[in-house]
């Protein structure tokens, strides 16, 4: 995981804005996460690499005005796109996912289940899954994603402090493929206040959140970077258990629950399987093949230029 400069010109950074739309676009859904995104269209690495290189070394470049070097150095115009495009996705986004979530989540459930298991399936086709570290490994990542998807939100206040702490413990998240960093606000209650103050463009929650989340990726990345190179493969097969883990989050069809004093508990839902084979379950499952074929084509294609998602 070296630095490579890169020649940017208007098609490059056009691509790059158009993956932060789409990390930006599954960070705005519980259950899918933008490092999964980040995976399937082959810039992973790539990003925590770029992010882990704010360090003392640039701070350096910066204080001797070595600024040309400084930008390729972190690979600042590859992480400014990326990021455009993120924010371009939440900030615009944000309203139409909820919309969406709230009035036809089946659908959008069905497209994201079809592309996380097709990338879970194509990210191990580069695993040598017969080793027994990697198998216990990926397992072990299933386990995880498995049951901490399954933990029911809480309550808790929307203090400064905690909106900091639940940026810094969502962007983590976000970093990780297979944990969705909005499912964890959804866990720590706060993801419809973060969501409201996107749409409503509540500056102050939003700068506090995002300076908890900005803290958080910088600290993280280090540690994640360092593990990517000491332990690669063993590190990509615990991801790729995490992703297939976190299907269980967004299995299309779900039944809401009820506590013991029989009121509706947000976010504690049943998978099951549908007793109707209607017209509205064929656009579903159509929606989850589009989404499966989606990332086997980008696959495909991300082979044939020599990339892929392990580099």
């Amino acid at each position: 995981m070296e630095h490579r400069k890169t020649k940017y010109n208007l098609q490059h950074l056009g691509l790059n804005m158009l993956r932060g739309v789409c990390m930006g676009s599954a960070d705005v859904i519980p259950g899918v996460s933008g490092g999964t995104m980040a995976l399937i269209l082959g810039i992973y690495e790539k990003l925590v690499v770029s992010i882990r290189s704010f360090d003392v070394h640039f701070v350096k470049l910066i204080f001797n005005s070595r600024i040309k070097e400084a930008i390729e150095y972190t690979n600042l115009i590859f992480l400014l796109s990326v990021g455009t495009g993120i924010l371009a996705a939440v900030f615009s986004l944000a309203r139409v996912i909820g919309w969406m979530l709230q009035n036809m989540p089946e659908l959008i459930w069905s497209f994201f289940f079809g592309l996380v298991l097709a990338s879970a399936i194509s990210i191990s086709e580069n695993l040598h899954i017969k080793r027994p570290g990697v198998i216990i490994t990926m397992l072990f990542g299933v386990s995880i994603g498995y049951f901490l998807l399954g933990i029911t939100p809480m309550n808790t206040p929307n203090s400064p402090v905690f909106l900091f702490m639940s940026g810094a413990v969502a962007i983590c998240a976000m970093v990780l493929p297979g944990i969705s960093g909005a499912f964890i606000l959804v866990i720590l209650g706060k993801y419809k206040y973060i969501l409201n103050a996107v749409s409503n463009l509540d500056i102050i929650s939003i700068l506090i959140f995002g300076t908890g989340a900005g803290a958080g990726l910088l600290s993280f990345v280090r540690l994640l970077d360092f593990i990517l190179k000491k332990y690669r493969e063993i590190t990509i097969s615990f991801l790729c258990g995490l992703m297939l883990g976190s299907l269980r989050k967004i299995w299309p069809w779900k039944k809401m629950v009820s506590d013991v004093q029989g009121s509706l508990n947000y976010g504690a839902y049943k998978n099951i399987i549908p007793d109707n084979f209607d017209s509205h379950m064929i656009i579903a499952i159509l929606m989850m093949i589009t989404g499966f074929f989606i990332v086997i084509i980008i696959n495909r294609l991300s082979k044939e230029k020599g990339g892929g998602y392990v580099k």
